[in-house]
């Protein structure tokens, strides 16, 4: 810019602003009047006729100029170094050329026009070429660069002045940022060529984010270099290549932005960050091996079955056929709308599913591949996205399908080819949020199973919500653990460490190692050999056998609970996750493992709704159908009232069990359990407000604990008969032994209602006595009293029974049986009552001292005699 000024003159210099923070500190320091730049909202556009723009034409790097552009009989120069793209814009004249850095063609035309140059000008221009050729080290350089370079040297440019500039200090959120692209770097091989994915998240928009891709590429040697950095709600790919074979800026054009051949970045909103990696991949796989396409290797005519037909008919044609998995047609077409893989529907038949449609339990999200696919096409759903098969579709019809054995089948006859999946990969690892966010306690645990784990030869992992709870940076609960291998020995090693002792369940394969923690307080681990579950029926408990992790973390409920962090040797902090949990989490999803999870364990359709409001997630659209679909089975008929509790307890333990509610009522989970518990706007307000009361009842670290799940069964069975709240006891499965007494109180409760009120209208005049009302709450519940305030509509009902539940309940007479036993009184029933009496009078304000209570005590006392003697005189008498 500064360099066609002097092509130009006189004219403007509008700065664009940049995320670079060395250009900023240059620009900042630059005099603006003496070098002419102006301020964009200062312009009157319509006072100019020439717009030169200066290293970019595409229209998305210009927008800071829009207006001007939208001018009829503007005229539009550029000077440009970068190829051409489709979102140039059209310009009257452009002055380009291959060179490393287009300062490099401005200062040749400088020059050719016999320009001089002052020292400072010959050194921001230099600036500019040792910023865009790597100080003359990417393999864009030209002999042009080190010619003009030269020029500007005798100009009076001065080079010690240009290394100052162009140096990056690193921040502590720049070192973050390189650290996690150094762990998460991963190498693939593509046709002999190597290249390097690194990936970072953070939170905001990281200024200079391109020189981290140039210090990375530094430090490791690397031949090509894709920097991925997701910052706020844009994801920013800075790529390098030294590899002439490998041409970065056709990558970078189809994401969006652009570049040269060995230097390009692109600004991507639409995409996830795994989607753009695979579409990294994908053009680097199609760009160096365009080839056959997918009609050329596919399978024609495909087999396949109607959405409409039953599990067992699909189930005897892959049989039938010897084939893993079939496409699923609309029916009466060959219209694609979803997969049914041979293990789902043997394992559905075994549950009894056999009648039941494919539609049901068939893989509804699917990828589908026109004729022209090309191989890494067919490679990133069947290898990247796990798809056993690809149909292939032309005209909204299935024309044929490729299947993984197909694939198998071509790299094995071919495998110089391309090769995928043949990469020198480093693993991700999650040490640093271990140290970061644990105590030192809980680190110095998870190092102790890891240490002996490797002194046993097993290999040891941190598994489940222990690792979910990481990975959100939320309080880690109990430390899970399993182990290939012997995992009692292990437990027993951990045991004798700790000074503790091992409590072990053979059946389950599992020990618990029950130890003090350094403030005395028994603590708990869970080590567990890893296992498979399998179900012998829907809503059974799981049958155990031996396993691997894999098949250990296969066995759980949904993908953000199968995770496992390896504890042992040196792949400390190292992240399993085979079924995308890692992503899910990213993304917000609670996704179930298969088709089938719900049907063989109905209490994980709680538990889905549990975790999406604990965590403001959000139910994975496959995952609602299939919810859905449990529920249409009534398989909730068939969870026993035990564990039906159990889940229910843990969701009124959640931070807000209301949530929890709506959605399941919304869902249809509690009207499966009794159409009676069904929500209406009335309930939905009261266990509102009963949340509201245990928030405030927490606060007042009351003695007296109020249990959640007895409040919010009073509050989702308000209104009901007493009938049907029993029903609703025993099918939740609440206890038993308190049943009597629970429903009583209920009871209670509902009467009271009437009494408070008249009480409280009382008390509006100011004829009420507190002792009345404590007299009608003492054999009260915390429960119903929390209850009670949740129903109470009148403002100043409210206020009493919150003075009752912090105050007035607590209040005790300040004399006592003993002080009684010195008046002379005889012990006997009778105490009970002065001490009542005394009590009653305190609270209204009538024995508010020792003294008064004495003197009321005596009197009680004096006329129990008097009436014991008039008594007993009377029976003499008769």
């Amino acid at each position: 810019m500064l360099a066609a000024r002097h092509l130009y003159a006189p004219c403007g210099l509008l700065f664009p602003g940049t995320q670079e923070r060395p250009l900023q500190k240059v620009y900042a320091e630059l005099d603006k009047t003496m070098y002419g730049f102006v301020e964009a909202d200062n312009l009157r556009w319509d006072d100019f006729d020439r717009l030169v723009l200066v290293d970019t034409r595409q229209h998305d790097r210009v927008r800071h100029v829009a207006p001007l552009l939208e001018r009829k009989r503007l005229v539009v120069e550029a000077w440009d170094h970068h190829p051409d793209s489709l979102d140039d814009i059209t310009a009257d004249a452009v002055h380009t050329a291959p060179m490393g850095a287009v300062t490099t063609l401005l200062a040749r035309h400088l020059q050719q026009n016999g320009a001089r140059l002052t020292c400072g000008e010959a050194t921001l221009l230099g600036l500019g070429i040792y910023s865009d050729t790597g100080s003359f080290t990417y393999p864009s350089t030209t002999a042009e660069d080190l010619l003009a370079a030269a020029w500007l040297l005798a100009q009076g440019m001065d080079v010690n002045q240009i290394n100052e500039m162009a140096s990056h200090e690193l921040t502590s959120l720049h070192i973050q940022a390189l650290n996690s692209l150094l762990e998460s770097a991963r190498t693939y091989t593509i046709n002999n060529c190597q290249v390097v994915l690194a990936e970072a998240s953070l939170e905001h928009y990281l200024g200079d984010f391109a020189s981290l891709a140039h210090k990375l590429m530094e430090m490791e040697k690397l031949p090509v270099l894709f920097a991925v950095g997701r910052m706020g709600d844009r994801i920013q790919v800075v790529a390098r290549s030294r590899n002439k074979a490998v041409d970065v800026g056709e990558i970078c054009k189809a994401l969006g932005g652009g570049g040269h051949a060995h230097a390009a970045s692109a600004s991507v909103r639409s995409m996830l960050l795994h989607e753009v990696r695979d579409a990294i991949l994908r053009c680097l796989k199609e760009k160096s091996s365009p080839g056959k396409t997918a009609r050329e290797y596919m399978v024609s005519p495909a087999v396949g079955i109607d959405a409409t037909a039953t599990i067992r008919e699909a189930d005897a044609l892959m049989l039938h056929f010897g084939l893993k998995a079939v496409p699923v047609f609309q029916a009466g077409s060959r219209v694609c709308v979803g997969l049914l893989d041979a293990q789902t529907a043997s394992r559905a038949g075994a549950h009894g599913l056999g009648n039941e449609q494919v539609d049901e339990y068939m893989q509804r999200r699917v990828h589908t591949l026109p004729p022209q696919a090309s191989l890494q096409d067919l490679t990133d759903v069947i290898v990247g996205a796990r798809q056993r098969l690809t149909p292939i579709v032309e005209n909204d019809q299935v024309i044929g399908v490729v299947t993984r054995t197909d694939l198998i089948n071509f790299f094995a006859g071919d495998p110089g080819q391309l090769s995928v999946q043949k990469h020198r990969r480093k693993e991700r690892n999650i040490s640093r949020y271990i140290w970061d966010r644990l105590s030192a306690e809980s680190r110095n645990l998870l190092n102790l199973a890891g240490e002996l784990g490797e002194k046993l030869g097993l290999q040891v992992y941190a598994v489940g919500g222990f690792v979910r709870d990481l990975l959100l940076n939320r309080p880690t609960r109990d430390i899970d653990l399993v182990v290939e291998g012997n995992g009692t020995a292990l437990a027993r090693a951990l045991a004798s460490e700790l000074n503790g002792r091992v409590r072990e369940h053979q059946k389950f394969l599992t020990s618990v190692v029950i130890f003090h923690d350094r403030e005395g307080r028994e603590s708990r681990i869970d080590v567990a050999t890893a296992r498979l579950e399998y179900y012998e029926y829907p809503a059974a408990l799981p049958i155990v056998e031996l396993s691997s992790i894999t098949m250990d973390l296969f066995r759980r409920d949904f993908s953000v609970n199968a995770l496992a962090v390896r504890l042992d040797g040196e792949h400390y902090g190292q992240l399993v996750d085979f079924f995308g949990g890692y992503q899910d989490i990213k993304n917000h999803t609670i996704r179930v493992l298969h088709t089938l999870s719900f049907v063989e364990d109905p209490t994980r359709c709680l538990r889905a709704l549990r975790f999406e409001q604990r965590y403001k997630f959000n139910l994975g659209a496959g995952t609602e159908k299939l919810i859905k679909n449990a529920l249409s089975l009534k398989l909730m008929d068939r969870l026993s009232p035990v564990r039906l509790f159990n889940e229910y307890r843990h969701i009124c333990d959640e931070a807000d069990p209301p949530a929890c509610f709506i959605r399941m009522n919304e869902i249809g989970i509690l009207q499966a359990i009794n159409p009676t518990l069904t929500l209406n706007p009335g309930k939905v307000a009261l266990l509102r407000r009963q949340r509201e009361m245990f928030a405030w009842y927490t606060l007042l670290y009351s003695n007296d604990t109020a249990q959640p799940w007895l409040a919010y069964f009073y509050g989702l069975n308000t209104g009901l008969p007493y009938k049907e709240t029993s029903e609703n006891y025993d099918r939740m499965g609440l206890p038993q032994i308190t049943k009597k007494e629970i429903l009583q109180q209920r009871e209670q409760m509902r009467m009271l209602r009437d009494k408070l009120k008249k009480w409280q209208r009382k008390d509006d005049t100011g004829s009420a006595k507190i002792s009345t009302l404590h007299a009608m709450l003492r054999p009260v519940s915390p429960e119903c009293l929390l209850t009670l305030m949740a129903t109470a509509d009148n403002p100043g009902l409210q206020k009493n029974l919150s003075r009752y539940i912090t105050q007035w309940r607590r209040e005790k007479p300040d004399i006592t049986g003993d002080d009684l036993h010195r008046l002379g009184l005889a012990p006997g029933p009778f105490y009970s009552y002065i001490l009542q009496a005394v009590l009653a009078a305190k609270l209204d304000g009538a024995a508010g001292s020792v003294e008064g209570q004495f003197r009321l005590a005596k009197k009680l006392i004096r006329e129990a005699e008097e009436g014991s003697n008039e008594q007993r005189h009377q029976n003499e008498q008769g």
